[in-house]
């Protein structure tokens, strides 16, 4: 359902377990409702690539998915040809004494030929429906990556030498997202709309926890928020994100566990933070981070 007002965006995203503030339901919905991508940045773990999947399944619609890295080439991102039926292709029409080079050129190089990767397979619409497609952490890729996204962003085709320009009939739904390990260019950004993605508050993380790990007792999710929320004020290497908060109010409830003690915050630890200094430093403010946790902000 494509959602009409801010407030049924709010309220859509809310049916699909997806807790969002105003801005990024405004964001949501201009980028819906103009056909504009929607580059998110943010720390890891804050809910970025969540949000697509939800827009998928709020719109009924495939989600495709393009991991970015370093060295994402062309031939990952939109297109390679099968060289391996090509071939059998070329060996068919020597044997039929087919010999013309045109013609064994348009033969082998068409369609039929051409493995579709996710950008290209964003342009086709299944049943009237564009898709949802995510370019995941585009500050993985090289500059010239994104280079090549400006035209894919701005006029929804791709040029195929061989083939000609496939051009999309529905704009699909673009979200992006960076963790801004570096800086995505300008010229990209104009492109986009923009929405960072904070850590949550108190309030919004606790009914995370409590929308998507259901069972977790009451007075342990404020506790786990609350340590998670002070843990995020030491100086670590890599503060935990929410999917790290629901990695470890998870843990806990397998361990049947109904409220923080020393012994169990130590060691779960390796639940929320992935680097031995960070977990070292945390297990010396354990104390004191989880006095803090046992009185909980007011919801």
């Amino acid at each position: 359902m494509m959602p009409s007002t801010i407030e049924e965006t709010l309220a859509a995203l809310e049916a699909h377990h997806y807790i969002a503030d105003k801005g990024l339901a405004v964001s949501v919905f201009l980028a819906l409702k103009l056909g504009r991508p929607l580059l998110l940045e943010g720390e890891p773990g804050v809910g970025k690539t969540e949000i697509t999947k939800v827009l998928a399944d709020m719109l009924s619609t495939r989600l495709i998915r393009l991991q970015c890295y370093e060295g994402l080439d062309v031939s990952s991102a939109v297109y390679e040809w099968d060289y391996a039926r090509q071939m059998m292709q070329i060996r068919l029409l020597e044997a039929s004494g087919e010999r013309e080079a045109a013609r064994v050129r348009h033969e082998v190089f068409s369609a039929e030929f051409l493995l579709e990767r996710p950008l290209l397979q964003a342009l086709r619409s299944v049943n009237g429906k564009a898709p949802v497609l995510l370019i995941d952490e585009l500050d993985r890729a090289d500059e010239e990556f994104e280079a090549f996204l400006l035209e894919f962003l701005s006029d929804w085709q791709i040029t195929i030498p061989e083939v000609g320009t496939v051009k999309a009939e529905k704009a699909p739904v673009v979200v992006i997202t960076s963790n801004r390990t570096r800086e995505i260019h300008d010229a990209l950004k104009r492109r986009c709309l923009y929405f960072w993605i904070d850590y949550p508050s108190f309030e919004k993380e606790y009914r995370i926890v409590r929308e998507k790990v259901p069972g977790v007792p009451e007075k342990l999710a404020k506790q786990v928020v609350a340590f998670v929320q002070e843990l995020r004020k030491e100086d670590l290497y890599k503060a935990p994100g929410v999917a790290e908060t629901l990695d470890w109010a998870a843990s806990l409830l397998a361990l049947d566990a109904l409220r923080l003690e020393p012994a169990l915050v130590e060691e779960t630890l390796g639940v929320l933070l992935k680097y031995q200094d960070d977990v070292v430093r945390a297990k010396n403010a354990a104390q004191d981070l989880l006095a803090r946790a046992q009185i909980p902000a007011p919801l």
